[in-house]
């Protein structure tokens, strides 16, 4: 008999920057009928917004109370927060650096990562970040860890115009030492490091053009619904 499962899926994709999550995540959605979650969205707001008011980035009782009371909407294009359309503003070398202090207090992560579970209310779910198989859906259907080298990496940030980091190459090394800065404070901070799930699928995405990455995680994802009784809609 087979078994037929009726909640709406949960997908996960985690991974450092520069592996190509937001890219990946969207088309992977898109495909899906999914929606599509960036959680490095929401820190970066935060951190937009607490600069904005001028708080203090140490300031971690402020900080995460802003981030427990500020409107925040996100969909697959647009970051809004408190009626201020940041989709821009918080892709800059300097907010991601912010973000990446914001994101190491531990009541910041716990009011965030609230919020993030309530997206898992409305329906079937494509959420990317750096915890989220980890620690927001420890449960999740599907769990994938991209990576890719540090090389390609940075090439990839320091071209990628989203980001506000359209460098020349000359540059290049500069945008490595900040990728290798970030990954080293997601990877050691005390609350839900950037670590791959036990139960995650790699995927190296190194060498690999966006079609065919997003092509492999489909069929990872499709099998996997597929053993767990999901509707064909999803696979």
């Amino acid at each position: 008999m087979t078994k037929t499962t009726t909640h709406e899926p949960v997908i996960t994709i985690d991974g450092p920057s520069g592996a190509g999550k937001g890219s990946v995540s969207r088309a992977v959605a898109k495909k899906l009928g999914c929606r599509y979650v960036d959680t490095g969205a929401m820190y970066r707001a935060v951190a937009w917004m607490a600069t904005h008011d001028g708080l203090a980035l140490d300031d971690e009782p402020a900080v995460s109370a802003l981030a427990d009371r500020v409107e925040m909407t996100l969909d697959d294009q647009t970051v809004l927060i408190e009626g201020h359309d940041v989709t821009s503003a918080i892709r800059t070398a300097h907010i991601d650096a912010a973000a990446a202090r914001v994101a190491r207090m531990p009541a910041v992560r716990d009011v965030l990562v609230r919020r993030q579970r309530a997206y898992a209310a409305a329906g079937g779910l494509v959420m990317e970040g750096r915890d989220i198989g980890t620690t927001v859906f420890p449960e999740a259907d599907v769990k994938i860890y991209l990576d890719a080298s540090p090389e390609e990496r940075a090439v990839r940030r320091a071209s990628d115009p989203a980001h506000g980091l359209g460098r020349p190459k000359a540059a290049l090394s500069s945008v490595a030492s900040a990728l290798e800065a970030r990954d080293h404070s997601d990877r050691t901070r005390k609350s839900s490091p950037l670590v791959k799930a036990g139960d995650a699928v790699h995927v190296d995405t190194t060498g690999t053009p966006l079609d065919g990455v997003v092509e492999q995680v489909l069929d990872i994802v499709r099998q996997r619904l597929a053993a767990a009784g999901f509707s064909t809609h999803f696979i």
